[in-house]
């Protein structure tokens, strides 16, 4: 292990490997570590959406966001199987989301002006997805709001930022950050390293480098429990989506069905109880399901922030330090933006000020400091 770099990066999912493939791009001397496997926690555990219409309801910086990051996924997916061989396994089928109450109508017609976002009656939607619960009284079909399969994109992200040149150290627990003459001491289970700058982007567990540096504890669990099911005979193309469930259809034959959102949380490990609420909830959107069998089940930790809303900037007190976390339900979407925001700060480039602002570790919405 090298004993100075110009950028670390704490922090071996999506966030994390995507920021390191963006810096290493730039030729940054730049090394990742991560305490467990590269992609295997919240980010396997994700069912992949890029749903910035589906998140992200209200127009102002964060939805800016996430439609830019939305966008970016086109061009990255063939960029990253260029350089690295893997396929993202992008599903260009869209969403539906459900009506089933003229609240649910009211709500979504809000989307209508919206260049991708098309309203169906319930005859429209059930064309389009014969499967699809007779209940509903329309849809919003959203062309753009695809998905992908996390663990690949991460993969990816991780394989091309090692082929620019980025050491990746899986299984090594960061203990510690501090600063010592100028530069950063990362105290780690391989001992300590010394870098310029520091990414933190280790989703739920950044809390503690919060703390650390002498924040707030800004962070806390959202577990959400999953399930997916072999799709033998239903050819479902398009997500169903309906408050925060939702079923995606897999290039494997699978569907992904989730999720639940127990706050406070920290167990990864899920319960009959949130399965089976899943798949009550599976149910309404595509009753056929009911005759599926399962494939498996797990549990992943989303990283909750008060106002919902991910933690993107530099320490107030010390800009060699930029988190990169909080990202919610929304870590695989907008982890293309996220890259190219903290690659932009470590470069000094400009970054656009709206989402400087509605991102920016102190805002008071968010944590006390």
């Amino acid at each position: 292990m090298k004993k100075h770099y110009e950028t670390a990066v704490i922090g071996g999912g999506i966030i994390g490997c995507a920021i390191s493939y963006e810096l290493a791009k730039t030729q940054k001397n730049v090394v990742l570590f991560e305490d467990g496997a590269i992609g295997r926690k919240t980010t396997s555990a994700a069912a992949g959406m890029l749903g910035a219409h589906a998140e992200c309801e209200n127009r102002d910086a964060f939805f800016d966001f996430a439609m830019y990051s939305q966008r970016l996924y086109e061009a990255a997916g063939r960029e990253l199987e260029e350089a690295c061989g893997i396929d993202i396994r992008r599903h260009n089928g869209g969403m539906l989301k459900l009506a089933y109450t003229e609240e649910d109508i009211i709500r979504l017609r809000k989307m209508d002006d919206l260049p991708s976002v098309t309203w169906l009656s319930a005859e429209e939607a059930l064309e389009k997805e014969p499967y699809a619960s007779k209940d509903i009284l329309g849809a919003s079909f959203i062309k753009d709001d695809v998905h992908v399969e996390p663990y690949y994109v991460c993969k990816a992200y991780a394989k091309g930022a090692r082929r620019y040149g980025a050491d990746i150290y899986e299984h090594t627990h960061v203990t510690a950050v501090k600063r010592v003459n100028g530069a950063f001491c990362i105290t780690t289970s391989g001992g300590d390293v010394y870098a310029d700058q520091v990414a933190v982007a280790s989703g739920v567990w950044s809390g503690r480098f919060f703390s650390q540096l002498g924040l707030g504890q800004p962070f806390f669990p959202v577990k959400g429990e999953c399930l997916s099911v072999w799709n033998d005979h239903i050819p479902l193309t398009k997500t169903l989506y309906h408050g925060q469930s939702y079923v995606v259809p897999r290039k494997s034959g699978r569907l992904v069905i989730g999720a639940t959102m127990k706050q406070g949380d920290w167990s990864d490990t899920p319960d009959i109880g949130g399965i089976e609420a899943v798949i009550s909830k599976a149910k309404t959107m595509l009753p056929a399901i009911e005759h599926m069998k399962i494939d498996r089940f797990w549990a992943g930790l989303r990283p909750g922030t008060r106002d919902g809303k991910p933690f993107i900037g530099r320490h107030p007190e010390d800009s060699g330090i930029i988190f990169a976390a909080g990202h919610f339900r929304n870590g695989i979407l907008l982890a293309p933006a996220t890259a190219e925001m903290v690659r932009d700060m470590i470069l000094g480039k400009q970054v656009k000020h709206e989402w400087e602002e509605a991102f920016r570790i102190d805002r008071k919405e968010a944590v006390h400091i």
